[in-house]
């Protein structure tokens, strides 16, 4: 029975594969940040998903084919600790800031800065001598630093500490980027994303248990964790986890600039998301500025000629799908309806706009945090997650 051994995800339409990786990529954020909120220990999080993921691939590579690629991978001795161990670390160190920054600033605002990523790999890449930027390129990099800077000025309750971590992640993630890259073209090291995770997830799990302890795996109070329950916790690593499947079963399916966009739009959501369960206030200068980062970001990694024609193209097939006889009209009134009623709940949610006064706005910022960042408290001036 051959045609039964086809892998179910090619006949799948590539729009389900957008969606799941959409899913579970804001999914994975949201559900970091409500358990770093209640449970406060971001650094032991990241041990613990590195963890169950080396337990998982391993399993998955014994019992399944979906690691198959590791078999094309001439992996030595050598090879591994030249590559994968440096790579590894820089992918620790990646996940471990932008952990830590959920203590110090509010999931939008994240992913405002997070905007400013391909400015930073191109200047490494620069740096290493694999990137040659255009003085086109430059102008279109320069949307997205204007933009990322409107944002940040916006921020009511910014963190220079929280703002450290996020552009020390970037950082991290930009070098692990183009020393694969280096990597690819001088060795013909290449891996799809859950490989990859097979050989890297061992290195995080030791290097993220070191930086546990080093950072005070004794002060944690583990009465929190324990009030989270174990069962939430494996919920939310396998969560992590089905986000790195999910990438993998993107890959091929869709082409670079759908890949762009459907990112773009994967922000914008876990944006309003965030919004409308934190009631995180965004000033009006925060939105432009996040507006502009994006079109830069969209005009950097695509042109707009294919950005306009892919537009055309789902709006056309929208249409036609509407108009189809096996279709019904009323399930887009329904989405259009849903999608008004969602406005009309953030709008009327705990969010303020740049018409509000400061006052307000900050004290409605310390109300929620108070009732979210149950179990962080302030000691000394300073954040810490432990005993008093």
């Amino acid at each position: 029975m051959p045609a039964h051994n086809t892998c179910i995800g090619l006949t799948l339409h590539p729009s389900v594969y957008i969606a799941s990786w959409i899913f579970f990529s804001n999914l994975t954020i949201l559900f970091n940040k409500w358990l770093i909120d209640d449970a406060g220990f971001p650094v032991i999080l990241t041990w613990w998903h590195m963890t169950f993921a080396t337990l998982a691939t391993q399993v998955l590579a014994r019992t399944t084919s979906i690691l198959d690629g590791r078999h094309t991978v001439n992996m030595t001795p050598q090879l591994y600790m030249k590559t994968v161990v440096p790579i590894g670390l820089l992918y620790s160190g990646s996940m471990v800031s932008s952990t830590l920054v959920y203590l110090y600033l509010s999931v939008p605002f994240i992913q405002m800065l997070k905007a400013a990523a391909p400015v930073v790999t191109l200047l490494v890449g620069w740096f290493w001598g694999v990137e040659h930027p255009t003085r086109k390129t430059f102008c279109q990099i320069m949307l997205i630093v204007i933009g990322v800077a409107m944002a940040s000025a916006g921020e009511i309750h910014f963190s220079w500490p929280g703002f450290v971590y996020q552009v020390a992640g970037i950082l991290f993630e930009s070098v692990r980027v183009i020393m694969i890259q280096s990597l690819v073209s001088s060795t013909g090291l290449k891996m799809d994303p859950l490989v990859s995770l097979y050989y890297y997830a061992p290195v995080c799990a030791i290097s993220n248990f070191i930086l546990s302890l080093a950072s005070g795996w004794s002060s944690v109070e583990w009465t929190h964790a324990a009030e989270v329950g174990f069962w939430m916790l494996l919920l939310n690593a396998i969560v992590a986890f089905l986000l790195n499947v999910s990438s993998v079963l993107l890959i091929g399916k869709t082409s670079g600039l759908v890949l762009v966009l459907t990112g773009v739009l994967k922000n914008i959501l876990l944006v309003i998301t965030a919004v409308a369960i934190w009631g995180t206030p965004i000033a009006f200068i925060q939105l432009i500025g996040y507006s502009w980062a994006l079109v830069g970001l969209v005009l950097y990694q695509s042109n707009w000629e294919e950005t306009s024609e892919v537009l055309r193209t789902s709006v056309r097939r929208i249409t036609n799908f509407s108009r189809h006889g096996g279709r019904k009209p009323w399930l887009f009134v329904a989405s259009a309806v849903l999608s008004l009623l969602f406005i009309a709940l953030v709008r009327g949610g705990r969010v303020f706009l740049s018409e509000s006064s400061a006052t307000k706005t900050v004290e409605g910022v310390d109300r929620l945090s108070s009732g979210w960042l149950t179990w962080i408290h302030v000691k000394d001036g300073k954040w810490w997650t432990g005993k008093d």
